[in-house]
């Protein structure tokens, strides 16, 4: 539903608006050939990515991972990429296991995308998302997340209620909606704020709350009982 609706009209934007001086820079890093071949000649179809080798990351530069799992060598990479060299993450994984759903986001990975539906159209979905610092989280992993995040809460102790650290009432509106999937402009239809305002609003949580991505910030509320 809402989730796919962002996603098309994310790639509907990147497609139709794409300006050439504003190429998307990508780097695929994987230790299988096959799937480093197959991730290049899919993404190299589209006008708006410019492929790049992995010692030209920068900051910005969109990191496609490649894997089964996302084990602890693919974390401790992931971790190196986002925070060191300033890169975004997209991660194209057969599976996360229940364990590794936090550290996942918390490693920064804006995107994940599932091996047996990375087409072309679908791994350019996850570099634009990734690439405006969206989340772009399948469906059932989303709610996988939210429920883990819910057992936790419960299960924590000498926390009687009240969130550690601070979201005001418009922080936590704008959250919810991105935690069911909605982008910017839908968002700021059902608050009746302006695109502006809301983009304000996020970009305002995360530098505040040194969050690097929607995704992350959704945790982070659902983590402290905001959502």
């Amino acid at each position: 539903m809402g989730g796919n609706h962002v996603r098309t009209s994310l790639l509907t934007t990147a497609v139709g608006g794409a300006d050439s001086s504003r190429r998307i820079p990508v780097v695929v890093h994987t230790a299988d050939p096959i799937s480093r071949a197959g991730a290049v000649s899919q993404l190299r179809q589209h006008p708006v990515v410019e492929l790049r080798e992995e010692a030209e990351t920068r900051p910005g530069t969109v990191a496609v991972l490649i894997g089964e799992t996302p084990d602890e060598p693919m974390l401790a990479q992931l971790r190196r990429l986002v925070r060191s060299e300033g890169a975004r993450a997209v991660l194209v994984v057969s599976a996360v296991r229940e364990a590794e759903l936090l550290d996942v986001i918390e490693c920064g990975v804006g995107a994940v995308v599932w091996r047996h539906e990375a087409t072309a159209h679908r791994l350019l979905q996850a570099v634009v998302a990734a690439s405006r610092g969206d989340g772009d989280l399948p469906a059932d992993l989303l709610g996988r997340l939210m429920s883990q995040v819910g057992t936790l809460q419960r299960s924590a102790a000498g926390h009687p209620g009240t969130p550690t650290a601070g979201l005001v009432a418009r922080e936590v509106d704008v959250l919810r909606l991105v935690a069911e999937g909605l982008d910017t402009g839908e968002i700021a239809g059902k608050l009746s704020y302006s695109e502006r305002t809301v983009k304000n609003v996020m970009h305002g949580l995360t530098t505040r709350l040194h969050l690097r991505n929607r995704a992350h910030a959704v945790a982070y509320a659902l983590r402290e009982g905001y959502i």
